[in-house]
């Protein structure tokens, strides 16, 4: 898939934008991958808070992602989707934070059904 990156860029892309993810290491490692294709433009993470319970299974199937077990395990330990739904903003913090740190250009929140939630991640961070 590298491949088909690096041809967008070459005819004009000037940045792309991850799908989502909720283990940052990941990110990490395709910028590398991609650095060592020859692929330099700006690389936005995509980010999503959890929103509900039910989102620990759907994510990882609709869009062939993996949930860190430590995002899983506090999921998992939820009775309610407004846990659910504390846990998602937590971690999502967490992540733009620590991005940030690592001086990501900008940050991509998927905010479908997560508007409020996306509110009070970048209100934290920004």
């Amino acid at each position: 898939d590298l491949q088909y990156l690096k041809l967008k860029v070459d005819n004009g892309a000037d940045y792309i934008v991850t799908q989502m993810f909720f283990d940052n290491e990941k990110y990490f490692r395709f910028v590398e991958r991609c650095r060592n294709a020859g692929i330099n433009v700006s690389i936005i993470p995509g980010l999503k808070p959890i929103t509900t319970m039910s989102q620990l299974n759907l994510l990882p199937k609709v869009f062939h992602v993996d949930m860190p077990s430590d995002l899983a395990n506090e999921l998992m330990k939820c009775t309610s989707d407004a846990q659910a739904k504390e846990i998602g903003v937590e971690w999502c913090t967490m992540q733009a934070r620590e991005l940030i740190a690592h001086n990501v250009p900008s940050i991509h929140f998927y905010s479908l059904n997560a508007t409020r939630s996306v509110e009070r991640v970048a209100r934290t961070v920004y």
